[in-house]
């Protein structure tokens, strides 16, 4: 089976600190104007996803579930 190549992507912050994601990392992610991203910090990295809609995450108002181990660990729930 051939490995999957990674794909890489770049964009500058901007000095208000922002940035336009590239076209292919918005395919990817299937995102579109009005939609949240969701940054996760691990070990690894940087891990950028689509949050999913307010209201979804029943987890939301517990801080104390805030990091990237429980993250893993309730994911499927």
């Amino acid at each position: 089976m051939p490995e999957k190549l990674a794909r890489t992507a770049y964009s500058k912050i901007s000095v208000k600190s922002q940035t336009v994601l590239p076209a292919e990392v918005r395919a990817h992610l299937a995102i579109g104007p009005g939609d949240r991203l969701r940054y996760r910090i691990t070990p690894e990295g940087i891990q950028i996803d689509k949050a999913p809609p307010e209201g979804e995450d029943p987890f939301v108002a517990f801080t104390e579930w805030g990091g990237p181990i429980d993250d893993e660990d309730y994911a499927d729930l």
